[in-house]
């Protein structure tokens, strides 16, 4: 049985074609099979087995909880969860066991989803992966063949996300199809009183129309975005996508956002500047690892940071402070931030000019070969990789990443939709028509899944879970 979205899990769930505990035993022995791949840090086995017998309970009463019953789920591990370790795959956090739930995490165990575990991820989410700070959910997903949506700054509670960029940080949602990510939204939306920077006013339901009249639409092209870096095969599919919107009436216009080229040089300030901040909390007294150096504060404390932080966060952190410093704050934070401003008004601009959504790659091109990945540092490859991403975490808004094609090495490519804030609804129905039209191949993308494991299982794959 090949189910694709969440919907037809569930009716398969709710018609008895499978329980919930052997939904959940078949995941946990695809994650076993798949161990050699780091995609785990941490396993909860015993947990989801229980949620599932409960789930069981309920289905056989009638009496499923919505949608999201008896389905597993997987969390990123900078989102703190009840009783299971959250480690940031940091050693500062190693064997911290949260004494409560992400409000994220909560909405969805009120729906009886399954928790399957904690995901690998950067540690503290500096790179790829993890939280979406500056595209570490459209960019994985652009990569996977999955729908990787971003919500806007402030729609999703971030209480119980352990932070790296407060002011950019939100919780991202990967899923096969617009669908899934409306149903998933529609939980976590709303205001959560303990995170003031959620919206105030109740949040509907996210049910999306079906739309099939694009001919009132106006469909933007930033300019800005078709770089030299950009590949000929994003850059056909992109004027492939813009063509397709056209050809069935919408209007497609060339826009422009003048400060993009700056976007990379301000997020960079920023946000390390906010992880300077942010890491400053883990010193070894009042959290996180503590070294057994005891012959000074000023010792233990440098030793406990250099034990628990990697270089790649260690190089943040001193980035920060160094723009932090009295002789530097107004030369780079002050401008950085007004430099942000500028960005965002750019994207309010074309809004207001009457651009429903702009169309936009992704990523430069199609997921790179590790040995090829490995040759740049990381905040090279940060920055190159995030061009497309990071402005839309500066200004708050919603974007969304929908799979189109395989490359010509079959690999998935997707495009990004980027909506105005708060317009979440819109974007994500849009983007619903769009993946309607593309049909991307999900039965090919599951062979090349298949191709790949049994190709890695016979080579040895550098290790990115949590350092001993």
């Amino acid at each position: 049985m090949l189910c694709r979205t969440l919907r037809e899990v569930s009716a398969a769930l709710k018609q008895g074609q499978i329980t919930p505990t052997e939904l959940c035993r078949k995941c946990l022995s695809l994650i076993k099979k798949t161990k050699f791949l780091n995609a785990y840090i941490t396993v909860s086995e015993e947990v989801a087995l229980k949620q599932a017998e409960e789930s069981e309970e309920r289905y056989k009463k009638g009496q499923p909880l919505g949608d999201l019953d008896g389905i597993p789920i997987a969390v990123k591990d900078n989102f703190s969860t009840t009783g299971i370790e959250t480690t940031c795959a940091s050693n500062m956090l190693k064997g911290y066991v949260p004494p409560y739930n992400a409000t994220v995490v909560q909405k969805l165990l009120d729906q009886g989803v399954l928790l399957m575990g904690k995901t690998n991820l950067d540690e503290f989410a500096m790179g790829a992966l993890g939280s979406d700070t500056g595209g570490s959910t459209r960019n994985p997903a652009a990569h996977c063949g999955l729908l990787g949506f971003k919500p806007s700054y402030g729609l999703v509670s971030r209480h119980g996300l352990i932070p790296l960029v407060n002011s950019m940080d939100v919780p991202g949602i990967l899923t096969r199809c617009v669908d899934d990510t409306a149903i998933v939204l529609g939980i976590l939306a709303g205001h959560d009183p303990k995170d003031s920077t959620t919206v105030q006013n109740p949040v509907k339901l996210f049910m999306l129309p079906s739309l099939t009249d694009v001919s009132k639409l106006c469909i933007g092209i930033p300019k800005e975005y078709l770089v030299p870096e950009l590949s000929s095969e994003v850059q056909s599919l992109w004027s492939k996508a813009a063509d397709l919107f056209e050809s069935e009436g919408a209007k497609v216009i060339e826009v422009s956002l003048p400060h993009t080229c700056y976007s990379i040089v301000c997020y960079h300030v920023l946000c390390t500047s906010e992880v300077a901040s942010n890491m400053a909390r883990f010193d070894g007294l009042e959290y996180g690892h503590r070294c057994n150096i005891d012959v000074s504060t000023e010792a233990m404390y440098a030793a406990t940071r250099r034990e628990g932080f990697n270089d790649v966060v260690r190089g943040r952190i001193l980035s920060g402070n160094f723009f932090l410093l009295k002789e530097n704050y107004e030369n780079y934070f002050i401008r950085a931030q007004k430099v942000r401003r500028l960005i965002a008004n750019d994207f309010a601009n074309v809004f207001n000019s009457g651009v429903d959504v702009l169309l936009t790659p992704t990523t430069l091109s199609d997921a790179v070969p590790y040995l090829e990945f490995v040759k740049e540092d990381n905040r090279t490859r940060s920055a190159q990789g995030d061009i497309f991403t990071q402005a839309v975490n500066m200004a708050g808004l919603p974007a969304v990443s929908v799979p189109v094609a395989l490359s010509s090495q079959g690999l998935p490519i997707g495009l990004q939709f980027i909506g105005r804030a708060f317009c979440d609804q819109q974007l994500l129905t849009i983007a619903k028509w769009f993946e309607k039209q593309v049909q991307f191949p999900v039965i090919q993308l599951q062979e090349l899944m298949n191709d790949c494991s049994s190709v890695l299982k016979n080579e040895t794959l550098p290790s990115v879970s949590l350092k001993q």
